[in-house]
């Protein structure tokens, strides 16, 4: 028998035992489907800064993601399969560390409840150093610096280059 037979053989066995790849294709074609319907649904609205309309990004995505199916499917079919992963930032024996997890949760949780009292800037700031130091940051000055500055550039290039315009909060008039 030479490499190649047994290239071959284990190939056919890979794609007939592969069932859950197909799920996934199957997964990708019907949202695919699923776009080009509700892209269907949608009334042909043009303007003079908008010629095209909302329509043509879901019909491109809808069939970018059937094509991707099908290319997919024939891969599977072919034998092909993904590499496994090496798992080197992950220990198998490790447990979770549910004190990480929590922290993160009751940041984001105070974010949620205070951006409209405090506004974006200082609640993007806290955002930022409340999930720095959950993920082990122990600078708390140049964390929270970091965090100040990222919510200023997030506010201005919002309220500046989108005209999108975040909670000012307590500094209503000073932004």
């Amino acid at each position: 028998m030479s490499d190649r037979e047994v290239d071959r053989t284990g190939a056919a066995a890979t794609a007939r035992g592969d069932r859950a790849q197909y799920g996934v294709c199957a997964a990708l074609a019907g949202l695919g489907i699923l776009l080009l319907v509700d892209a269907a649904r949608i009334a042909h609205v043009t303007s003079s800064n908008d010629p095209l309309g909302p329509r043509p990004v879901p019909i491109v995505l809808g069939i970018l993601l059937i094509v991707t199916a099908v290319i997919y499917a024939i891969d599977v079919w072919h034998g092909g399969v993904g590499e496994a992963e090496g798992g080197e930032d992950v220990e198998p024996g490790s447990r979770a560390d549910w004190k990480t997890v929590m922290l993160l949760i009751v940041v984001f949780g105070a974010s949620a409840m205070l951006i409209n009292p405090l506004g974006w800037v200082i609640t993007g700031s806290l955002l930022f150093w409340g999930c720095a130091f959950a993920l082990g940051n122990r600078h708390h000055i140049r964390g929270l610096a970091i965090g100040i500055t990222l919510a200023l550039i997030t506010f201005y290039g919002f309220a500046i280059a989108l005209g999108v315009n975040l909670p000012a909060g307590i500094l209503k008039g000073i932004l």
